[in-house]
């Protein structure tokens, strides 16, 4: 593999709903491993488009369901660390969801908390500078996701 193959790739969903005010809220589960705030993220799954699989980790990291876009909103990168205590350079997709309901019980709820943040505070708990930036631009331009609401209801 050459250098620029060594990057793993791996999608993520951003969950997001509007509150009472009209402002955008954000979805964020905890690590496993460290108990920092993240969005829920995984690899790509066989058979499943990207978009799909990142409904998937939401579901099952966050027990949210709604809609997700076939477009990216954005990418970055992180180090993930592996049990080896290696670390792997991934490449992460991230697909908007509109969330249309969060189910009291799903797959990770032991292992993971969630909680609703403005894009504000988000872009301060994580860990990655891209993604910072990302939930900073989004903060200053949420008009941004108004789109992907509008084909949630349309879908």
């Amino acid at each position: 593999m050459g250098k620029k193959d060594d990057t793993a790739k791996q999608i993520a969903a951003l969950p997001v709903r509007w509150d009472k005010s009209g402002r955008v809220r954000v979805l964020m589960v905890t690590s496993r491993d460290t108990g920092r705030w993240v969005m829920p993220k995984g690899w790509l799954m066989d058979g499943k488009k990207p978009w799909h699989a990142a409904k998937i980790e939401a579901l099952e990291e966050a027990g949210a369901v709604g809609f997700v876009a076939d477009q990216p909103i954005g990418r970055y990168h992180y180090k993930k660390r592996l049990e080896s205590g290696d670390k792997l350079l991934c490449r992460v997709t991230v697909y908007p969801m509109v969330v249309s309901q969060l189910k009291r019980r799903w797959k990770e709820r032991k292992q993971r908390k969630r909680h609703w943040f403005s894009l504000r505070k988000a872009a301060r708990l994580v860990n990655e500078d891209e993604l910072t930036a990302l939930l900073r631009d989004l903060a200053r331009d949420p008009d941004q996701l108004s789109s992907f609401a509008a084909l949630s209801e349309a879908s």
